[in-house]
């Protein structure tokens, strides 16, 4: 009795639509999201002294360097609120959307060893990354909690518990403002610096002169009004605003300024991924 075989094979080949986003193939692959998320988590202080304390000791150092700096050298207001609690509020968000950016940025060239080895749906990379640092805010913002509890109950605010409640259930939709921000901007770049390597050199500098152009070491109602249009085009300045309004009470930018960061950020984020996809077809060739 014979037995007919079939020889076939089997052909992989992108998607050539520039609308196309393989959503079952992320969710085919989330347990490989889920395993990025944690190794990029504990790869980062992994062997260290201090291990997952550094994402404590970092924002705390840099606070109390910009107490002394900007709020006692340099005398700028803090909008009525303690120094140490105003910057902690400030560089929670700021922290996190500025990490996503600088590691997205480059997904192209620091994964390429990863990407020519293996198929699989390439958006996952900076999707875990945007999900591991999440991890890193929650972290910081217990410990700005703990912060704003010492003062409390030192009475140098007067936070009641129902805005901390309301905080808390809010800043949900605040993180996912900054993720569709900071995803949108990383994965731009990314497509970019897979064929013009200069600009991974430029993303740090562009970082800090966007941290400067936002309320993180002032309040917006500080900025002059010949300047006020740079505070009401950053996008995410709506956002840090929002943060200290939830937990501290200080005045907040406007609604409409808020809704129109969110369609911003929701505009960008869809360009970006969409560029991503695209570049991810051809990258094999360019990195």
């Amino acid at each position: 009795m014979s037995t007919l075989t079939r020889s076939y094979h089997v052909v992989i080949k992108p998607h050539q639509k520039w609308l196309y986003f393989d959503w079952r193939g992320l969710v085919q692959y989330r347990d490989l999201l889920f395993l990025l998320v944690r190794r990029d988590f504990i790869s980062r202080y992994k062997q260290t002294v201090l291990g997952p304390a550094w994402f404590i000791v970092s924002p705390v150092i840099t606070t109390l360097v910009y107490t002394v700096i900007f709020s006692r050298a340099l005398g700028i207001s803090t909008a009525g609120v303690p120094p140490v609690l105003f910057y902690l509020s400030g560089l929670m968000g700021w922290t996190y959307f500025s990490t996503v950016i600088s590691t997205t940025a480059t997904t192209f060239t620091a994964s390429a060893n990863l990407f020519g080895k293996v198929y699989f749906p390439r958006v996952v990379v900076p999707f875990a990354l945007g999900m591991s640092h999440c991890i890193t805010f929650a972290i910081q913002l217990t410990t700005f909690l703990v912060v704003l509890t010492m003062h409390e109950f030192s009475g140098r605010v007067d936070i009641s518990l129902e805005n901390v409640i309301a905080g808390l259930a809010l800043t949900p939709f605040l993180l996912l403002h900054l993720a569709l921000l900071g995803l949108g901007v990383g994965l731009t770049l990314s497509s970019v610096t897979a064929k013009y390597r200069d600009i991974q050199h430029l993303v740090p500098t562009l970082i800090n002169l966007w941290m400067f152009a936002s309320p993180v070491i002032y309040p917006t109602r500080r900025v002059p009004e010949n300047l006020a249009w740079i505070t009401e085009l950053n996008p995410v300045a709506p956002v840090i605003e929002a943060f200290r309004h939830l937990y501290l009470g200080t005045p907040t930018m406007s609604l409409s300024a808020y809704a129109g960061s969110a369609l911003f950020a929701v505009l960008l984020f869809t360009f970006g991924v969409l560029s991503f996809q695209r570049t991810a077809r051809t990258v094999a060739d360019i990195v």
